[in-house]
This record gives structure tokens, sequence and C-alpha cells, in this order.
């Protein structure tokens, strides 16, 4: 990085980014007891992360990720992999990225959506762990609802915008193209935002 280039990140980020922890090695054999896989490599962005559980299948022992992600993809899945060991499966199911990013000191706006890579194969994981441990009933998929019928849009597409740096409706518009046909999902879409802009940045 030139020496002219402001580091937009707090020194805690860059402590993560440059030595992130329980990155896993491609040589290490880590036996897991869940596995969650999100992301699109084609698009940069893909993580890995492996779960262990404790014998009586109530807390998180260890874990391991690996992520083509940014810097801020990197520094926050860190940071979740030290937050969650010792954590029962239900209290790291619950951790969101705004918690995540809290304890990192903050991130830019427009990089928080990178945080949500780490939570979202945390979840996977956890739910792989319940499909291996023939404890299905205890799975939680996220369910995906149609908001604009016209473009096919979805409540998650919506959320993804706001965390890219979608801030009104106009911006809303300009990342999804939902609500210029007919614009009858409007309120729902406005509803919406003001949610994920709480969840995220309230």
């Amino acid at each position: 990085m030139p020496e002219n280039t402001a580091w937009a990140y707090s020194e805690l980020v860059k402590e993560h980014f440059m030595n992130p922890r329980n990155v896993l090695d491609d040589s290490e054999n880590f036996q897991e007891s869940g596995k969650g896989l999100v992301g699109n490599p084609q698009c940069g962005d893909e993580m890995l992360m492996l779960i262990k559980v404790d014998p009586e299948g109530e807390r998180i022992t260890d874990c391991r990720w690996k992520t083509y992600g940014c810097a801020s993809a990197i520094a926050s899945t860190s940071m979740l992999s030290e937050v969650i060991k010792g954590l029962t499966i239900e209290e790291a199911f619950q951790i969101t990225p705004k918690k995540i990013v809290e304890r990192l000191g903050g991130l830019p706006d427009r990089k928080i959506h990178c945080s949500v890579l780490g939570d979202k194969a945390l979840r996977a994981a956890i739910n792989d762990y319940y499909r291996r441990s023939g404890q299905a009933d205890k799975i939680r998929e996220e369910k995906r609802t149609l908001v604009c019928q016209c473009l096919n849009v979805y409540d998650d597409e919506i959320e993804e915008a706001v965390l890219e740096g979608a801030k009104t409706y106009i911006e809303l518009q300009e990342r999804t193209k939902l609500g210029t046909v007919c614009g009858g999902c409007r309120e729902q879409a406005e509803t919406l935002l003001k949610q994920y802009l709480q969840k995220h940045f309230g």
C-alpha cells in the first residue's frame, strides 16, 4: 500500500487482517462436526467455515475458516472465529454481523456487507452439524420472501443492497430495480429498508 494512502479501517481490523486467527491450513487435518460454505467465487467472495462441537453437543470448541474475500471479510471472520469458541450452539447462531463489526471498532459502510459472509457460513455449519448428528428438527433454513413480483426481487436482495450502501428507496431501486414496473411493492420495500438499516446501522 502506498505510504500516502490512508488506511480506512480500525487498528483492530488491521490486526485481524494481517494476522487472521483460526484460518484453515491446506495441510491441516481438521475433523469438523459441521461445515458451511457460502458465497460465489466467481464474484470474488466465498467463505468456508468448519466447527467442532463438544461430545455433549452443546458448545463450539474450535473452528477453522477460509475465504476468498476482502480485508473486511477476513478481519470480521477472524474476529467471529475467536468469539464463537466456548459459546453454546444457540448463542453462536444468534451472533449478528453488527455485533462483530462493533467488536472490530467499525467498518466502512460500503464494506459492511463483507461481514455477512462469516455469519452465513457459521449458520450453515451449525445446520450441517444438526444434519450430521440426527437433529434435523433443529435446522433453521433461511426463508426468502418475494417482495417485487414484477422483477422477482426478494427480501434478502434488499438486505444485501442495504449492506452495500443503499439508504433510500431510490438507491434501493438503483441496485435492485424493484418497484420500477407497477410500484405495488413500494410500501413493503420501504418497511424492509428501515428494518435492515436499523439492524445493521442503527
